[in-house]
């Protein structure tokens, strides 16, 4: 993975009066984070509340398996697994993208803030908008981009199958970020979501 990249911290130079204001950070160091979308500026900062708690879906411990079981940590060989923070560095890095590989449904009740929509039954479909050319035996991957996939949780195989086709067409496995926590652990956190029902 590239080194660490330039994020727009919020409150960082504000002095103690931002850190009354949010006293949820991301880090000890950082309040928000402002990244660039499709769409223009987006703030991601944690839910402020301490009192707020899951319900509904994202609440939810059990479900049955299969079709939800526990992924495993590292999905294929070369593939990095990242957290929270190496996922808002690459929402940061223009040369990144983050996708996320939930069905149109599941996109549209809220995702994280900058990532995009390539559903994981049509992931082979997206591999030009990667970096990828077709060529005569399938895909040129030699130009592809890093790039990070999730999904619902650590129970969803949403990302875990799109990851797998990549590779079978060529893409680049060290070019390949997986945040295995998704959805659930993103919300869980408290983190901005874009869309749907926040």
């Amino acid at each position: 993975m590239r080194p660490h990249f330039f994020v727009m911290v919020l409150g960082l130079s504000c002095g103690p009066a931002v850190a009354e204001d949010m006293p949820v950070g991301i880090t000890h160091d950082m309040k928000s984070v402002t990244i660039q979308t499709e769409s223009g500026p987006a703030e991601i900062s944690r839910i402020q509340d301490p009192t707020h708690e899951l319900s509904g879906e994202w609440a939810r411990t059990s479900r049955p398996c299969p079709d939800f079981c526990i992924q495993p940590m590292h999905v294929a060989e070369g593939v990095s697994t990242i957290g929270e923070l190496e996922l808002l560095d690459m929402l940061a890095d223009p040369e990144a993208i983050v996708v996320d590989s939930r069905t149109p449904e599941w996109f549209q009740g809220g995702t994280i803030p900058g990532a995009v929509s390539m559903p994981y039954t049509e992931m082979t479909d997206h591999l030009a908008e990667l970096g990828c050319e077709i060529d005569f035996d399938g895909w040129d991957c030699a130009q592809a981009r890093d790039v990070a996939l999730f999904c619902n949780g650590i129970w969803c195989g949403q990302s875990p199958t799109a990851i797998r086709a990549m590779i079978a067409a060529g893409y680049p496995a060290e070019r390949i970020f997986w945040y295995r926590g998704g959805m659930q652990v993103w919300r869980l956190l408290g983190l901005t979501v874009a869309g749907g029902q926040g």
